[in-house]
This record gives structure tokens, C-alpha cells and sequence, in this order.
């Protein structure tokens, strides 16, 4: 296939040109989670508790202008707004599986999940630690 150019940016495949409008950290799970119904920021925001608020912002706003969710805004307050995934949007779920599935599958032969406890054996543990209060004596 020859390559292309779409808003600016140059193409070489069509897998690559599908990965700019679905991929990166984020794109693939707010998608994901919007699959079975219609979600309002906050809700899809307590479900990505690693991502913040800018990151969800832009990412929604990427793929409402790529056209795979609309967004809703109701006029009043506070603000409530609503995102959708488009019949486009849809249309990505289906590879959102075959990915997740192939993942697991790599996790499994990797030996970083084990099906039958649900846990990440070779994945160390994060313990959060409090910070030690700077001490203010001289």
C-alpha cells in the first residue's frame, strides 16, 4: 500500500493509521469501558484511577473528534456530561477482544498471570510508604 497523508501526518499502512486514532495507554480502555453503555466522566474516570484528568480529557476529546464517542452536555449545574461510543466506535471492540485475548495470552506463556488464581506472580509487589514529615528543628 502506498503511503499517505491524513491532517498533516504521514502514513505508511493502514495499521498505522488505526493505532494513531485508537492507541496509546488510554485510548483502548475508555473504549473499552464504554462498550456496554453510556458513561459520564467521572464514572469512567473511577474506573482509570492511574489516569488524570488531563490525559482522560484529551484522550476523549481525540476520539470524539475521530468521531468513535460523542459527547453530550447537559446544561446544568453542576456540569454533567455524557460520552457514547458512535456505531464507529463499535467497530473497534472487536479488536479491542482479539488484543486483550492475545495479551493474556502472552501474560500466561510469559508467566506473569496465572489464570486459576487471578494473580501476577512475577510482578513485585508496590507498597505505598508514607513520606517521614521533614523535621523542622535546627
Amino acid at each position: 500500500m502506498p503511503e499517505f497523508k491524513f491532517k498533516g501526518k504521514l502514513y505508511y499502512n493502514p495499521v498505522e493509521f488505526v493505532l494513531d486514532w485508537i492507541g496509546g495507554a488510554w485510548k483502548m480502555p475508555i473504549l473499552w469501558r464504554l462498550r456496554e453503555r453510556t458513561l459520564r466522566y467521572s464514572e469512567i474516570k473511577k474506573t482509570l484511577s492511574h489516569i488524570s484528568d488531563k490525559m482522560l480529557a484529551q484522550s476523549l476529546r481525540e476520539l470524539e473528534e475521530n468521531g468513535l464517542v460523542t459527547r453530550k452536555v447537559y446544561a446544568v449545574v453542576p456540569p454533567k456530561t455524557e460520552y457514547t461510543l458512535t456505531e464507529l466506535g463499535r467497530k473497534t471492540i472487536p479488536i479491542i477482544v482479539s488484543l486483550r485475548e492475545l495479551g493474556i495470552t502472552l501474560m500466561k506463556t510469559s508467566g506473569v498471570y496465572n489464570e486459576d488464581t487471578q494473580v501476577f506472580p512475577n510482578l513485585p509487589v508496590v507498597k505505598k510508604v508514607k513520606k517521614a514529615k521533614a523535621s523542622t528543628s535546627r
